[in-house]
């Protein structure tokens, strides 16, 4: 057991490295380029996300999970699905092309045709390393997986701002994001020594396509309705209001997608490699939970209440209309890592079947919300996803906690201390603003601090068990680092 804490807690922190190394490279690129182009530019891309994550989704297939999730998995079955990976990236890339114009005409918006279809070719691009970064993931080896997304994030990032300097426009993020595949696939050969043998096994594909394809169309389910609010807002209202609202969730998304996919890509093996002891699963979902929370939920409060000020020094004023979409989309984001860890539990115990039906429910509840609050616009959307978040949590909890007997009642009452003082850490940001302060780079700067302090001053005096165990572990990595030669 000390031999998998030790082994998860380094996954941690390279994973850590990896992607906030990336994530924020390409966060800090994307406050470049905002400043640098127009809400209704960065529109027309969110109206494509869809459409290029669908055909991603198709290509992964859910067999990269099975690859994973399956113990015995051989040379054989890697190269299957490599070849079966381009095949489908292939017959993807095609239809996209095929369908640019369809596209166009459902936004009405004529430029999305060049714009589709040079950005179909990231799926082929992609398809030659995910095999690369499977197997690097099923080893856990998320140090390797640092180098390639670091390099790119940079290299790619150089190419945008280029462009968008240069008066490219639109095209300055079409150009970040295949350069950015280009960078990653290369990078990916470089740092991996697996290489493809001439195997193609249909045998091998459908030994895993029971577990994978019920992983493909949850996964085809939950990128729809990932995006389908961008679809909804391009279609009724204009590009520049899609630009806000994409904005805003760009801004919510990194601190909580960053924080949610390093546990996930870590927990996940992990799970899989322990799941014939379910008590030591709890325990391992019970630390997770709780780290999570103690991390993103102070996170999102806080940036709920600094959005003003924060998309005034950072976007400048003209992505000011983007502010009360990111307070509503934070309250939303709280919930965002619970539901991950509870289906990772789903998958690593090899109960795809249950994911997808919690995946199908989930999603006709998401159907229903934007039924109900599209006609009073995209704050009521919002809304919307914060209700069904509420349920999805439970959803999710209920069965996952039947299986590793941790149920939903206990996961709250585990978690309700850390929300708990997040949220006296968001007053406390709060009654910062009526003080007097000369602009809002000072006020911004005064509330980070005082959130930091509070937060951490609590935390601290009530010996939460998740905070001290991270001071700890940090504690004993700086220790072995400083005894290094």
């Amino acid at each position: 057991m000390d031999n998998l804490k030790q082994k998860t807690i380094n996954a941690l922190i390279w994973r850590g490295m990896e992607t906030f190394g990336q994530q924020g490279i390409r966060f800090v690129i994307q406050i470049v380029l905002a400043r640098l182009l127009l809400p209704e530019q960065f529109g027309l891309i969110a109206m494509l996300t869809i459409f290029i994550a669908l055909a991603q989704a198709f290509i992964n297939s859910g067999f990269g999970q099975a690859l994973v999730q399956k113990k015995n998995a051989d040379h054989t079955d890697e190269c299957s699905i490599f070849y079966f990976n381009i095949f489908v990236s292939l017959i993807a890339t095609g239809f996209l092309w095929l369908a640019a114009p369809w596209i166009a005409a459902f936004y009405k918006q004529p430029l999305l045709i060049p714009l589709t279809r040079v950005l179909s070719l990231n799926l082929i691009i992609n398809a030659f390393a995910q095999i690369q970064r499977t197997v690097l993931t099923k080893k856990i080896d998320f140090k390797s997986q640092l180098k390639v997304g670091v390099s790119a994030s940079l290299f790619s990032g150089v190419v945008g701002v280029v462009m968008a300097y240069k008066g490219f426009g639109v095209w300055a993020l079409v150009g970040q994001q295949v350069s950015r595949s280009l960078a990653q696939t290369m990078i990916y050969w470089f740092v991996s020594d697996w290489r493809p043998a001439l195997i193609l096994s249909f045998s091998s594909l459908r030994s895993m396509f029971s577990f994978g394809s019920k992983l493909l169309f949850s996964g085809l389910l939950e990128t729809v309705f990932n995006n389908i609010y961008l679809v909804v807002i391009g279609k009724l209202f204009t590009p520049a209001a899609l630009g806000f609202y994409s904005r805003a969730k760009g801004l919510q998304q990194f601190p909580v997608t960053s924080t949610t996919s390093i546990a996930s890509s870590v927990t996940f093996p992990v799970f899989a490699s322990i799941q014939d002891d379910r008590s030591r699963v709890k325990v391992g979902v019970q630390k997770s939970l709780t780290t999570l929370v103690m991390i993103i939920t102070p996170c999102m409060l806080g940036l709920a209440v600094v959005a003003k000020p924060l998309v005034s020094v950072v976007l400048t004023d003209k992505w000011l209309p983007c502010v009360p979409f990111l307070q509503l989309l934070c309250i939303a984001g709280i919930l965002w890592p619970l539901h991950v860890i509870n289906l990772n539990v789903l998958k690593a115990l090899g109960r795809s079947d249950l994911f997808f039906r919690l995946e199908v429910l989930k999603k006709i509840l998401v159907v229903v919300a934007i039924a109900v609050t599209y006609r009073w616009g995209i704050q009521a959307m919002i809304y919307g996803q914060i209700g069904v978040s509420i349920l999805a949590y439970y959803l999710n909890s209920y069965y996952s906690g039947k299986l590793i007997n941790y149920p939903t009642k206990e996961q709250v009452f585990d978690l309700a201390p850390y929300m708990g003082i997040a949220m006296v850490m968001g007053i406390g940001v709060y009654s910062v603003q009526w003080f007097p302060f000369p602009n809002n780079l000072a006020l911004l700067a005064s509330q980070v601090l005082a959130g930091i302090s509070i937060y951490a001053i609590i935390g601290w005096a009530f010996r939460m068990p998740a905070f001290v165990e991270v001071i700890d572990i940090s504690r004993s990595k700086l220790k072995l680092c400083k005894t290094r030669p």
